[in-house]
């Protein structure tokens, strides 16, 4: 062991191989700065070698020799044990990095994870010493603003797909085979956004019900890819954006920062809670704050939380060359406690020379209080509309007029304003009804979740079409599959960024679940078998045209005229008209044609050339 000088930067958290005097070394550093003494856990042959850490200021370090990659450690923090005064030091916890890269297996949760003095070393992953790389050379991000993003979950997108090799399916590796590289290539798609892929735990109620977290939205290392989903780590990650690059498709990855899986005062100690609690937010008198509804929330004032987050989404850019991010509940990173939307972070991102020119995309809600913040975010960051998709979904269900429709076909001014359309418009996502559910269910159906169907949204602006479910009567079949395509028209031919889910293309369905985030299962995994080819060409003839007009869809053609049935400039009493369906708009750029007693929707250069074959009307 060597002892560390002159040391002390951010940039060296975590495990490094470095060259010194003499030869390799491998240092290690981590910050817990309240720590009465840090022990290093090196882990071989089923043996675990402890060497004392030494303190820097808030930080603990120490030197090894030679070049260890490919070794697994852990930290273990000793000092005072006094949860109600938000101390969870206990030296019998094995810790995992806050700034690993990868770990030799998944979590597994255990109670005994929250049990003072009882030995974890056996039931936490270990961090592997990651070797040197050089960074993906930079390009500019392979996504500008009114493309197609697709949304997936990378275990349940490919599990069941019949063409793609059963030791791929599930994994990040299976995004590059050729099979869904001309699926994605199909769509026209403009970037994939992966779900979740660093390493997650399970929420603790999960196991005895014989459920597991299946979305991964509880992170415990931040940057530690989960090896269940990229078991080939960074390697495989930088190899499948290469092969999406490749294709002309960019990368945007959906990351968790508002919280983590350590959970509320009842959770487990992995990682941050056991080095350093003061990362998450805490009222005055001492109880964590959970503004995320998962029971913590970590801290953005602090810098030290900012900086691990900055340093994630460098390592990202910099080790695989993804092109953007997605941050859940992004409110939370510009809270201090309140949201700024000048917040400190925001600034480092737009500041710094790795990632001031991703694609950055905020989900613009907490759960806290004023926790709504659509159109607030920076002028160069996308915001999920969620106002978007109600509309739509209210619009082609009967419940609002074609005001409403207008403003969010137009890239919602309301809300963003006049300048280049920030909007991600989506009629469905994750977390909620897939399409094919949202006109086949007026219920949600989440019994299967264990919650006695008390979880999920219950109000979806959703229609069934006379029938609960599935149904094998002719009309109601074809009024769903009319009402599909209305929608997905509707979408395609709107302002701003657009957003397909995984399986909408055709008609993918979760029976109903509107909340299957612990649905690893046939109804949270895509089927392929089941698809509707017929909606899936559409799909890609309608993102085919969009896709070569793209520019058009940036921002909205202010020279055009909205007109009324007659062919006449839309009045005021048009627009106000409860019983009003149907409107054009015909500008330089483009016509648009909807109507919502026929279900059709044409878009085209001039008023001669549809879209496509108008759908069937309702039966």
């Amino acid at each position: 062991m060597l002892e560390t000088a002159g040391i002390a930067s951010d940039a060296l958290l975590g495990a490094h191989v470095i060259a010194g005097e003499g030869g390799e070394y491998t240092h290690f550093a981590v910050r817990s700065p309240h720590a009465e003494a840090v022990t290093l856990c090196i882990f071989a042959q089923g043996e675990e070698y402890p060497t004392p850490m030494h303190r820097q200021g808030e930080f603990w370090r120490t030197t090894l020799k030679g070049n260890l990659a490919g070794a697994t450690y852990g930290y273990r923090a000793d000092g005072l044990w006094a949860p109600e005064q938000g101390q969870w030091f206990d030296p019998a916890k094995l810790l995992v990095d806050p700034y690993a890269v990868e770990l030799d297996r998944r979590f597994v949760y255990d109670p005994a994870l929250s049990r003072f003095g009882v030995d974890t070393a056996a039931l936490v992953p270990r961090a592997i010493v990651p070797g040197k790389r050089e960074p993906v050379p930079g390009e500019a991000p392979h996504f500008v603003r009114g493309g197609l993003i697709y949304e997936l979950n990378v275990r349940g997108f490919t599990l069941l797909h019949p063409d793609v090799p059963e030791a791929l399916r599930g994994t990040v590796a299976a995004l590059a085979h050729p099979v869904i590289l001309a699926h994605l290539k199909k769509l026209s798609v403009s970037a994939v956004e992966l779900m979740p892929i660093v390493a997650w735990v399970d929420e603790r109620h999960l196991p005895p019900l014989g459920l597991r977290n299946f979305w991964g939205y509880n992170p415990v290392a931040m940057m530690a890819l989960d090896p269940g989903l990229c078991p080939g780590g960074v390697a495989e990650l930088r190899d499948t954006v290469a092969a999406l690059h490749a294709a002309g498709i960019g990368v945007i990855l959906d990351l968790v920062f508002n919280h983590s899986g350590e959970s509320d005062e009842g959770g487990p100690v992995l990682s941050l809670r056991g080095l350093d609690n003061e990362s998450y937010a805490h009222e005055a008198d001492g109880q964590l704050v959970n503004v995320t509804g998962c029971g913590n929330t970590l801290d953005f004032a602090r810098p030290h939380v900012r900086a691990l987050t900055l340093a994630s989404l460098r390592h990202f850019v910099e080790q695989a060359g993804v092109d953007g991010f997605r941050f859940d509940l992004a409110p939370v990173l510009a809270r201090s406690p309140d949201y700024d939307p000048h917040a400190p972070l925001f600034e480092d991102i737009a500041a710094d020379p790795v990632l001031g020119d991703r694609i950055m995309i905020a989900e613009p809600w907490d759960i806290g209080e004023d926790g709504y913040h659509l159109g607030r975010f920076p002028d160069n960051w996308l915001e999920w509309n969620d106002r978007y998709r109600d509309d739509l979904r209210r619009f082609w269900k009967g419940e609002v007029g074609i005001g409403a429709l207008a403003t969010r076909l137009a890239g919602s001014s309301d809300v963003f304003g006049e300048q280049a359309c920030r909007s991600v418009n989506f009629l469905a996502a994750h977390d909620g009804f897939t399409l094919a559910d949202l006109l086949a269910y007026e219920q949600r159906h989440n019994e299967a979740n264990g919650e006695q169907n008390r979880d999920g949204h219950g109000d979806n602006h959703s229609w069934n079409h006379g029938v609960e479910g599935p149904s094998d009567d002719a009309g109601v079949q074809a009024s769903r599959a009319s009402d599909a395509r209305a929608l997905l028209a509707t979408l395609f031919a709107s302002t701003g960024t657009i957003m397909l889910t995984a399986g909408d293309e055709f008609g993918r369905s979760q029976q109903g679940n509107n909340n299957a985030y612990c649905q690893d299962s046939p109804i949270g995994w895509v089927d392929w078998a089941g698809r509707d080819e017929a909606l899936e060409d559409d799909v890609a003839l309608l993102s085919a045209w969009r896709a070569a007009r793209a520019e058009r869809f940036e921002q909205f053609p202010t020279d055009g005229v909205w007109t009324n049935r007659q062919g006449e400039a839309m009045s005021v009493a048009d627009w106000e008209a409860p019983d009003a369906g149907s409107l054009a708009y015909a500008s330089s750029a483009y016509r648009l044609i909807l109507d919502r007693a026929t279900r059709r929707v044409t878009m085209s250069d001039d008023a001669a050339a549809d879209l496509f074959p108008a759908a069937p009307p309702p039966l």
